[in-house]
C-alpha cells in the first residue's frame, strides 16, 4: 500500500506500506508536519487534510463529529477531513492527500 502526501510547501513524500490503521497515525509516524493534538479522538483539528477530488467518493462518509470540528479548522475547504478519521485499507492505496494549513507543529 502507498499514500501520497503533500505537505503545507508543496512537498511530496510516499508512505510506503504504513503498517498505521488511520492515515494521521501514518502522517505523524513519518515525521511529517501535522500536529494531531488529540491523538485520533475527533477532537481537534489539527490533523485536518485535504483529500485529492479522485478520492473523495472512496472515504467513508464524514461523521458528525468530523464535520463539526471541521467546522472550526482554518481555511476548511469541501475535501477537508480529519486524517485521524480516515482509517487506511488496500482500497484507499495510491491516496493522495495535502496538509492543511494549521496543523502543522
Amino acid at each position: 500500500m502507498k499514500v501520497l502526501v503533500y505537505d503545507q510547501k508543496g512537498s511530496l513524500f510516499e508512505l510506503d506500506n504504513p503498517a498505521d490503521k488511520t492515515l494521521m497515525q501514518a502522517i505523524r509516524d513519518a515525521g511529517l508536519n501535522i500536529t494531531a493534538q488529540c491523538g485520533g479522538c475527533a477532537s481537534c483539528a489539527t490533523c485536518h487534510v485535504y483529500v485529492d477530488e479522485a478520492w473523495r467518493g472512496k472515504l467513508k462518509p464524514i461523521a458528525e463529529t468530523e464535520d463539526a470540528m471541521l467546522d472550526v479548522a482554518e481555511a476548511r475547504q469541501e475535501n477537508s477531513r480529519l486524517s485521524c478519521q480516515i482509517e487506511l485499507s488496500k482500497e484507499l492505496d495510491g491516496l493522495i492527500v495535502t496538509l492543511a494549513p494549521g496543523a502543522e507543529f
